[in-house]
């Protein structure tokens, strides 16, 4: 477990109370508690907000709540859901040392408004910071009767803390394309705050490409399912929970999020989005800030950001992510920053991207607001930085959290396989990370996406070889879609 100064550090470069952290931290060993669990990992299907965040890019709305959609129906029991957690608690103690108290497991299994079964869990721990009095909870929204449409994959659990198993932490997930129609329909049905802040930042990506009629048809066939109109601007603007919606923008997200952007400024972006998503306009893609870094030597094209929210501490104390935050959400900065000269003022400036010379410095490329001239800046100069609600329409393209793949899982590793470890009698001890086991362990299952042969391969690797297909001709399909996970 990580202790309790990792924590206060990471509170103040995200500029979050010490205890989001915490529970953040808690939920990146929960999801790798189910993915090495023999029954779960292969039947839970991870969803929501926490899943967009956790799994494929920052959207810096650090949320408390694990959606998942169960492909066994007998999984809805709240003894079996007791024993299972009860296991969980036992590996995750011993994997890590934080505490999940038995009397905290609960379960309840009820009725849900479509008539079927569903579970609200609620799942205590003690984590680093150790807090006397009621544990703090992490809530698990578990159904059976979700419509998935699309294959689910294995993705990366996004966990920047230093006890991260040297394998990372895998969780199987809804896919990219599923994520974005289930976001717009979740919005569309319950306008709740965090839905319309994730289908914004699904959209604002301009480095991504999805596939708008698989999002389109995708959405088409929840809907179909749920019984309600494929959403547009206009049914959202006349539902009557638009005004709740507003209502409950800063109730509901402002202890997410470091700062907290204008319900406005979302909601306006939202007709952008139906635009798109039913082919009435385009995406413009817009060019990348090009500043030549005077006196600061060469740029090193070979680096990038990372795509996730990240300790900046070996490039001193300037708040980096309080800056990507607020690129990310179209706010401003009032920049603290000492020049050449040796001279201190304030600026407020746009931010857009993150390069690095060649000699290691961080160059941080902005806007000033007032006088839209471009400029560079040196990190080891900045002196503070500070997220204000001015808003900016977006002149170039916003760099500072690029996106990695999303059509595709992972298929670099850092040993030949992922293999989450066995449940096992519990041990009392104190080891950091994941070990594998090379007498247990995964079998993954591809489909060509050509010939629909199917492959099954030891590691999580979606390449193909030219193969023969079921009729025995030559078959060039390259790439597999993940089908299932078999255990031994």
């Amino acid at each position: 477990m990580i202790d309790r100064q990792e924590v206060m550090e990471l509170a103040r470069e995200f500029g979050l109370a010490p205890n989001i952290i915490e529970k953040d931290y808690a939920l990146g060993w929960m999801l790798a508690g189910i993915s090495a669990h023999p029954e779960l990992g292969q039947s839970w299907v991870f969803k929501g907000g926490t899943c967009l965040k956790k799994c494929y890019f920052e959207t810096y709305r650090f949320s408390e709540d694990l959606d998942f959609t169960l492909t066994d129906p007998a999984h809805l029991d709240e003894q079996f859901l007791i024993d299972s957690f009860t296991r969980l608690a036992e590996w995750v103690y011993d994997n890590t040392g934080i505490e999940i108290p038995q009397d905290t497991i609960r379960f309840d299994v009820h009725d849900n408004p479509r008539g079927n079964l569903s579970v609200e869990g609620r799942v205590g721990f003690r984590g680093p910071l150790q807090r006397q009095g009621d544990a703090p909870r992490i809530k698990l929204d578990l159904t059976n009767d979700e419509l998935l449409v699309l294959d689910p994959v294995m993705r990366e659990v996004h966990h920047p803390y230093s006890d991260k198993p040297e394998n990372g932490i895998h969780i199987l997930s809804y896919c990219f394309d599923e994520v974005f129609a289930e976001k717009i329909r979740a919005l569309s049905e319950r306008e709740r705050p965090r839905d319309l802040y994730d289908v914004i930042h699904l959209y604002r990506h301009d480095e991504l490409r999805p596939d708008r009629g698989v999002v389109l048809n995708t959405l088409e066939q929840k809907c179909t399912f749920k019984g309600i109109p494929v959403p547009t601007m206009n049914i959202l603007e006349t539902k009557p929970e638009r005004i709740e919606l507003e209502a409950e923008w800063g109730n509901m997200l402002g202890h997410q999020l470091p700062a907290l952007p204008s319900f406005e400024q979302f909601w306006q972006e939202l007709p952008a989005v139906f635009d798109w998503l039913h082919g009435i306009a385009e995406k413009v893609t817009k060019p990348a800030i090009r500043i030549l870094a005077r006196g600061e030597g060469e740029i090193d094209d070979t680096w990038k950001p990372p795509s996730m929210a990240a300790s900046w501490s070996s490039y001193g104390s300037t708040p980096l992510e309080i800056i990507r935050f607020a690129g990310a959400n179209r706010l401003c900065i009032n920049l603290d920053y000492v020049d050449q000269h040796g001279r201190r003022n304030t600026r407020l400036i746009e931010p857009y991207s993150l390069r690095r010379t060649k000699d290691g410095n961080l160059l941080l490329y902005a806007v000033k607001h007032n006088t839209s001239e471009d400029r560079s800046y040196r990190v080891d100069r900045i002196q503070g930085a500070e997220v204000t609600k001015t808003s900016f329409n977006p002149r170039y393209l916003i760099e500072l959290t690029p996106v990695g793949s999303i059509h595709a899982p992972p298929t670099t590793r850092t040993s030949s396989s992922y293999a989450p470890p066995r449940f096992a009698k519990p041990r009392i001890t104190r080891q950091r990370g994941i070990k594998t086991s090379q007498s247990y362990g995964p079998k993954y299952v591809f489909r060509c996406s050509v010939c629909d042969k199917r492959f099954t391969k030891k590691s999580y690797d979606a390449t193909l070889k030219p193969h023969k297909n079921k009729n025995g001709y030559q078959c060039y399909g390259s790439v597999g879609i993940y089908v299932e996970t078999k255990y031994r």
